[in-house]
């Protein structure tokens, strides 16, 4: 499973949803419930998943599902 997968089923979690299909310029937009709680929510599931850690600085540079995936590919390549 690639990351992208990974974090698309970090997704369906997240948002008790098995029918999301995220892509890089998908935001919070385009999810149903995906409020500043559930984000929070999203980025501590994602950190667990994938064993990594964002700063303060990086969570504020997320603008859509991209970001964040380029952000935890160059965290687990490392």
């Amino acid at each position: 499973m690639n990351t992208m997968e990974q974090l698309n089923s970090v997704f369906c979690q997240v948002f008790d949803d098995d029918d999301i299909k995220i892509a890089p310029e998908t935001t919070a937009n385009d999810i149903d419930g995906w409020d500043s709680l559930s984000h929070v929510n999203l980025i501590v599931a994602a950190e667990a998943h994938f064993g990594i850690r964002f700063s303060q600085k990086e969570l504020l540079t997320f603008k859509n599902v991209g970001d964040l995936l380029k952000a935890i590919e160059s965290k687990i390549s490392k």
